[in-house]
Parts: structure tokens; sequence; C-alpha cells
């Protein structure tokens, strides 16, 4: 929106909460409920769940002041009231909402689904809403009365905490991206694009050459840039409807529709899965994928340890500083223990008490990457991953948001950790599919997604590998390919290809994550998914069917 229309923040600090604020409240909502315990002695007070007839009537409460446009009453019927009052007034304000009906479905114990139709209006245009959302009624901490359970998806399930409803004319003009061919790319078709489309429309929309419309949209507060030095700038709006159009300008893309639906395809068969596909020779992005439900893009801003795939880094690492060589002797023994702590391999590891680098990469043994953990600095493995693959500098202008990774310079058991993806290090599938294709051409590109000329923005740089380095890498990564742990994944994939599979622990997690990282003549990709398992379980389908695909 321009600026000049004000919108009220939806889910802000709460000054009084009735659900829990006592005497006080406790009487205002008894009002209105029309039970206030006037005479014959004090209310009864009630405890539990609420009942099916109190989830019933609180609802029907809440919603008929919704309709009517009585913010101050509707959120009087939810525990969290400053913040329910804020968003309801905006609701028919700043987003000019009006004509509310809403229709409640049957509900599930304490839960409500409903349906809101609604109109919107401004400036002499008008277009109808519509939508689904839920609502939970839980009894009130202090009060004990049945109340509507406070989250800004009651008001509409895209909204989030700090988020803003707005019509007005747009910030910027509409878009039309296009990938590396010329063809549209859009959300309806590449759902997982949504966010970056939004993204690349706020930042590169009034140089596409388009006119601004008229929309009702979320405005995203507080969201994070990750690692593009532009921490704290809200996120890109969302439209919800448009009322007058624009005149969208033309944005070329580096993605590949192909390679993006391939994407797509892959990671809707796994949940909190995300995957990046980049073109190793120029750094370009084919497609970023996500499969999660709470929206987020874990494949350009995903900070998780990335396993075994850190072996890559780990093993330019050895080699670069002259510890050992792709054919030199890396031990794969039963246990490690380095600084007291105790490393072991995955079950079923034969121990190799004479293997090389290469087997032990092939085989992804712990134990003979943490028995070097004695031999490397504090800041081995912080500075390979910096000067030769570019990571963890907080420099990478991708064209959107994204996690440049971060392999921090931690003494102790935390060096061993860090030599097989675990401890501090973070990386999201973007900054693993970059890794493998440094491995494979020897240089550092900054992944890109809009042209650098489209901005002028410096790309990230780092002086690579040397020639010898790829050798022995591409080797070991073709070997993992061929008859390693990702030689089932991998299996039937013709042309030059090589893969490192990888899972990581994560606290809380009953199932490690699942880590894939994988080339295939010109196209590097990787994935993660959550919980997923070893990286053979979820993450290499992923990859290998991008890649299989991906032309």
């Amino acid at each position: 929106m321009r600026r000049g229309v004000r919108g009220a923040v939806i889910g802000g600090v709460c000054a009084v909460m009735l659900g829990g604020a006592g005497y006080g409240a406790y009487n205002f909502v008894s009002a209105l409920n029309g039970d206030g315990g006037t005479g014959g002695g004090p209310a009864v007070v009630k405890s539990g769940p609420p009942s099916s007839t109190e989830v019933k009537e609180t609802a029907a409460k809440f919603f008929a002041a919704w309709e009517k446009g009585d913010a101050s009453t509707a959120a009087a019927y939810t525990d969290f009231p400053e913040a329910a009052r804020e968003l309801l007034t905006a609701y028919g304000g700043d987003a000019h909402i009006t004509e509310v009906h809403i229709t409640p479905g049957a509900a599930t114990g304490t839960t409500v689904p409903f349906t809101v139709k609604a109109t919107v209006s401004y400036g002499g245009k008008t277009q109808p809403l519509s939508y689904e959302s839920r609502l939970d009624v839980v009894r009130g901490r202090t009060s004990y009365r049945p109340l509507v359970d406070w989250q800004p998806s009651v008001v509409h399930p895209r909204l989030q905490k700090g988020d803003t409803l707005m019509t007005g004319e747009s910030a910027t003009p509409p878009i039309e991206a296009v990938d590396r061919g010329g063809k549209v790319l859009t959300p309806e078709k590449y759902p997982s694009l949504g966010p970056i489309l939004d993204e690349l429309r706020k930042r590169y929309g009034d140089k596409a050459g388009g006119r601004s419309g008229v929309e009702l949209v979320i405005r995203h507060a507080g969201a994070e840039a990750g690692g593009t030095g532009e921490t704290g700038e809200t996120g890109a709006d969302t439209t919800l409807v448009t009322l007058a159009k624009g005149r969208p300008g033309k944005l070329h893309t580096t993605l590949s529709a192909s390679a993006q639906a391939a994407a797509e395809g892959a990671v809707e068969k796994y949940a909190d899965s995300s995957l990046v596909a980049v073109k190793p020779s120029t750094g370009e992005i084919l497609a970023v994928a996500n499969h999660r439900n709470d929206g987020f893009d874990a494949a350009l801003l995903g900070e998780r340890p990335p396993g075994s795939t850190m072996k890559i880094i780990s093993a330019a690492a050895l080699i670069d500083n002259g510890l050992t060589t792709a054919n030199g002797p890396a031990p794969c023994p039963p246990s490690a223990v380095s600084e007291s702590q105790t490393f072991q391999n995955l079950k079923g590891l034969t121990p190799d008490e004479h293997a090389t680098l290469s087997d032990s990469f092939a085989r992804s043994c712990n134990t003979a990457f943490v028995k070097f953990a004695d031999e490397v600095e504090v800041d081995t493995l912080t500075k390979e991953a910096q000067e030769r693959f570019g990571l963890g500098q907080n420099n990478w202008r991708i064209g959107v948001p994204s996690f440049d990774g971060r392999v921090p310079a931690a003494g102790g058991s935390d060096t061993a950790a860090a030599l097989i993806g675990q401890g501090q290090v973070q990386m999201s599938p973007l900054n693993m599919a970059s890794v493998t294709a440094t491995a494979m051409t020897g240089t550092f590109r900054q992944p890109v997604i809009v042209p650098l000329s489209l901005d002028h923005r410096e790309p990230a740089r780092a002086r690579g590998l040397s020639q010898s380095t790829v050798q022995q890498l591409r080797a070991m990564m073709n070997r993992t390919a061929t008859s390693g742990t990702a030689a089932g994944v991998m299996s039937g994939l013709g042309g030059n290809i090589g893969a490192k599979t990888g899972s990581a622990e994560a606290d809380g997690q009953a199932k490690s994550d699942s880590w894939f990282t994988g080339y295939r003549n010109d196209v590097a990709a990787a994935a993660m998914v959550q919980d997923g398992g070893h990286g053979i379980d979820a993450a290499g389908p992923i990859v290998a069917s991008v890649l299989r695909n991906a032309g």
C-alpha cells in the first residue's frame, strides 16, 4: 500500500487479556453472556473443556458481533481481546470489508469450522470475498468462561501474528514473472513460488514497467530477510483480492518451468520437504520448492544441520590442508572419541581400519571424519566454507531473502561434530546445492534468481577450489552415486553424476532430518526433509526425480 494508509497490527501485545484477567474480566464477559450472577449468590464456576453447548453458543455470539462490525463486542468473546479488537477493527476499517456473512459448520469437539462471505469496496470498486477458516473455544484460565482461542488465522487462514490487513492502491505494480525460456510463472501452477513471486514484486515491481492496481492485501510485519544483510524489513505483501487490475511489468527470472514443475511434484510426496536446483556453470537458480504447512521457505531460508552432506566441505578441507587425499588413509573404526564425546556410525556399517578417504566418503563413515578432529584447527572448516565455498559471510544477493549458511569456529567436541554436519553447523538446501555446484566446477558462483544486472547487485565472491581438489571431490561423489550410499537412489541416471547422502539429528525429533545433494551434467540439486530419516529415505528420491526430469 502507499504510505499514509494505516493498518492495525494483528496479534500485538495485549494490555488486557480477558481470558485470564481476573475479576473485572469475569464480570464483563458474564454480562455479555447474560449470566452476570445477579441475585441468588455467586455464579457456579465451571472447569474442564467447554461443553458442546458452550462451544456452539460462544461461537455464535462471536460470529454475530463480527457480522455486525462490532469489533469490541466480538473481541470480548476471545481470550486476547486487545489483539482481536485491533484486527476486527482493521477488517472493517483499513481493509474496507463489509456485508459479512458467516456460516458455521458442524463442530468437532471444541473446534468450529466456518465460511465467510463478504464484500471488499474501495474507490468505487467492489469485489466479493469468500474463504474458510476455523476457531477453537477454550476455557478462560482465571475467568473460567468459554472464550474463542484468539489467533489471527481465525479472521483469515493466511494471517499470522504481526500481520495487517489493508485495501488500497498497491505499493508496487504487479509483475508477470517469466522463466528463462519466457514461460509465465504463476503461484496457481507452481505453489512454492507464491512467496517468492510476492518478494520479487516487492523488490522489482517498480523496475519492470507496470502500473499499480487496487488490492486487498496482507502486509507482513517484522519478517526477517535472513542472510541478505537486510534483516528487519517487512515481508512482501500477499494479495488476497484484486479490485482493479494494474498493468503487470515483465520480470525475467533464472527459473526453469520444467525444473520447477519437477521440483513441485517431487516435494509433494514428502511432508516438510524443501529443494533447490541450480545451474553449476552459471549459479542460476532453476527451481525452488517447499511442501510445508507453515508456509516457511525452508529451501532458501532454512537453518538446519546438514548431516553428512557436509562431508563435501570437510573432505575438501582435509585435502586442501594436506591431511589426506581421496586415495589416502581415512580409517573407519566402530567408534571415535573427541573431547570425551563418543561418535558412532549408522547401524550396519562395517568398520574398515584400512579405508581411504574415498572409501569412507562413499560409505558415509562418521568416525573416519571425526578422527581428524585433533588434526584440524578450530577454524579450518570455517575458512574452507568461507574462502572456498562462499558460505557464512552474510553477503549473498540472490534477488530475494536467503540464508547464507553458518560454519562457526567452534572448539571442543563441536569441531568433530562439524566435520559430520552436526553441532553448530547450519545450512539450507540452497546452500548445499551451491556447495555441490562448487565441488563440481571448482568455481563458487553465488546463486541468483534474477540477473545481477537488473539492479546492479554485487555478488559474494570466493576463490574456489584447485583442480586437484575438484577432481578428487568429483571422483568421490561419483563413486557415492554409482556404488556408495546413493547408488540405489541415483540408479538409472545417465551422464555425469555425483551425490552425497546425509542425515542429521535434531533436538526433539523422533527421526533425523533427511538430506541429499547431487548433480547430473549441468544441474545440481539439494533437498532436506525434516524428520525424514536417512538421506535415501526421502531427500534422495526428491533430488533424483528433479535431476531426472529437470531438462
